[in-house]
């Protein structure tokens, strides 16, 4: 089954190395995936995410390649007395492209909370950084039948004051927080609704013709043997990968199963 890349949103498949791959392994990982990308389709984004100490290796290595880099994470301030933070106009200096937000793990060990996310959103398009905006219920939430009030709150927390413009130039990340590196998936169906009712939040924040063409990627486990079933659904428009990003075979065969030109 698979995207279609055909389809109205062009997919968008990014690699979350999270605290894996210093510059050494990062640049073993392109080299490899350099080589197997004639084989992969051509109608697709691929984004990598290293960590900041790999990004200008990632950059470097990938100046004249289709893939992108993404950062993990950035401060909402652009300088001043914030030991450790890394602010927008540095990583735009390094040629990244996009940045992943509001990850689950962010929240939960970091606190970051949805004002904090929404200003880094904000300082993101203001230097033209494309976010990858990440949401997800936890199992209890999920549980506890929270799931829609959860994702609504997020959604609109994290995309106040964004125009539709920057709307356009987000990517939203739906990310059940049980199912990330627990081995746990969503099944297609519930990704999808839960997919169809985050399009739904967009479409009262921005009207159809905006919500019909932002990008909602799906994470939590995802792998070779499950992202045609998953991509495949109507609005599951990528994936962001942790795990099975790490190796540059496994990667690689996830995008070409996913995606069906």
């Amino acid at each position: 089954m698979g995207y279609a890349a055909t389809d109205m949103r062009k997919p968008i498949i990014a690699a979350n190395w999270k605290l894996n791959k210093g510059p050494s392994d990062t640049e073993d990982f392109i080299k490899s995936f350099e080589n197997k990308l004639a084989d992969l389709p051509k109608g697709v984004d691929i984004v990598l995410a290293p960590p900041f100490v790999s990004l200008p290796k990632a950059t470097e290595l990938l100046a004249h390649s289709k893939v992108r880099v993404s950062a993990q994470n950035m401060s909402e301030k652009d300088n001043g007395a914030y030991t450790g933070e890394v602010s927008a106009f540095m990583l735009k200096e390094i040629f990244v492209n996009y940045v992943i937000l509001g990850h689950s793990e962010r929240r939960a060990i970091y606190g970051e909370s949805d004002e904090m996310i929404n200003a880094k959103i904000l300082k993101a398009h203001e230097v033209e950084l494309k976010p990858i905006f990440c949401i997800g219920e936890t199992l209890q939430e999920r549980e506890d039948g929270k799931l829609e009030d959860v994702l609504r709150t997020q959604i609109t927390g994290g995309l106040k004051n964004v125009t539709e413009k920057q709307a356009l130039d987000t990517v939203v990340a739906y990310e059940p927080v049980w199912a990330i590196g627990t081995g746990v998936t969503a099944s297609p169906k519930q990704a999808q609704d839960a997919h169809e009712f985050v399009r739904s939040v967009l479409t009262d924040l921005y009207g159809v013709s905006v919500s019909e063409k932002i990008r909602i990627q799906y994470g939590g486990s995802v792998k070779a043997d499950n992202a045609a079933e998953l991509l495949g659904q109507k609005d599951i428009d990528g994936a962001l990968v942790g795990g099975a990003s790490l190796e540059a075979s496994s990667f690689a065969e996830l995008i070409k199963n996913g995606v069906v030109e």
